[in-house]
């Protein structure tokens, strides 16, 4: 994997053939306009005052080419409703859920995501802006990791921007997500996809692989985000640059040299058993339900140090308008 750039594919595709396939689809499907749509009777689940936890607003930009509301990539509300569910059990270890593990070294990480409450201009949202391709001639953009950006883009200050791409079929259990990194000065944070100069700052899901579904692949329950969101909240893979000295700088995550994938746990650095369960590994999504003491302590550090991210937690699309 190239330093550099965070992407989550399946383990037994990441070669040159597989990755010029995902680039390829991601600019053909770059043709959209942005629109936004209310749900009047949504009502957000609104934080309590007085807590310790780190509330940060997201805006999920549907892109679709005038597919009606749940068909296809224009995915319905509850499935997006159900992805920001599953990110938050992931996240805050909730008992009862697959986001809940009892390992000694596994942690509620105290960070909870909200769909934006309003939209840049001030007026109520519920936290979807669906982004209709029809009708729109663009010529070729080119390739870069938030190219989407062009069309629908959100103030990075103020709200997560996530991305659901409109590829096609045949690209399950091939391209699943990409993340852009915060830059700070936490070792290890050169290996994030950090944004350039006119880059934009976010995350980009297949559509496909966003929210739980029947789907004939072992990403299917939702973890696509919740990785992609430790990478956005400055975590490494497990196995960092493959050295087993310098993997993710992450005491309690064991080291590891080689990708970890499947479900099954084997032996990595020092002849321990490597966690197999850890949201930063290409995992199976069944198994996966840990986040660790350290890399919840990293993520944290990220959110008080990283102005960007720290902006996040005062945002306006927190609070009803």
């Amino acid at each position: 994997m190239t330093p550099g750039i965070n992407h989550y594919y399946h383990p037994n595709s990441t070669n040159m053939q597989t990755r010029n396939l995902y680039f390829s689809l991601i600019i053909l499907s770059a043709i959209f306009i942005s629109c936004s749509e209310q749900d009047d009777e949504f009502i957000p689940e609104i934080p309590e005052p007085g807590t310790d936890v780190a509330y940060l607003p997201v805006v999920v930009h549907v892109i679709h080419a005038g597919d009606e509301i749940g068909e296809g990539p224009n995915l319905s509300e509850e499935r997006i409703l159900r992805q920001i569910e599953i990110l938050n059990e992931d996240f805050r270890r909730k008992e009862g859920t697959r986001g809940y593990n009892n390992h000694p070294d596994g942690g509620d990480s105290e960070i909870e995501f909200v769909l934006a409450r309003q939209d840049p201009n001030g007026d109520p949202i519920n936290g979807i802006n669906r982004v209709d391709t029809t009708g729109l001639n663009v010529p070729g953009l080119g390739y870069n990791q938030n190219h989407y950006a062009q069309y629908a883009y959100w103030d990075p200050t103020k709200y997560i921007n996530i991305w659901t791409s409109p590829l096609p079929l045949e690209t399950e259990c091939l391209a699943l997500g990409v993340s852009t990194g915060p830059d700070t000065d936490l070792p290890g944070s050169d290996r994030l996809s950090l944004p350039g100069p006119g880059d934009a700052d976010g995350i980009l899901i297949n559509w496909i692989h966003f929210g739980e579904s029947d789907i004939e692949c072992h990403a299917r329950y939702g973890r696509t985000l919740t990785h992609e969101m430790g990478h956005f909240l400055g975590l490494l893979h497990t196995w960092g640059g493959k050295d087993c000295e310098f993997n993710d700088y992450c005491e309690d995550t064991p080291a590891v040299d080689v990708v970890v994938s499947g479900s099954e746990a084997f032996m990595g650095c020092a002849g321990k058993p490597i966690m197999i369960g850890n949201y930063m590994n290409y995992s199976n999504d069944a198994v996966m339900n840990i986040f660790t003491n350290d890399q919840i302590s990293r993520m944290q550090y990220v959110l008080k140090h990283h102005p960007g991210r720290n902006e996040l937690l005062t945002s306006i699309a927190l609070e009803l308008p």
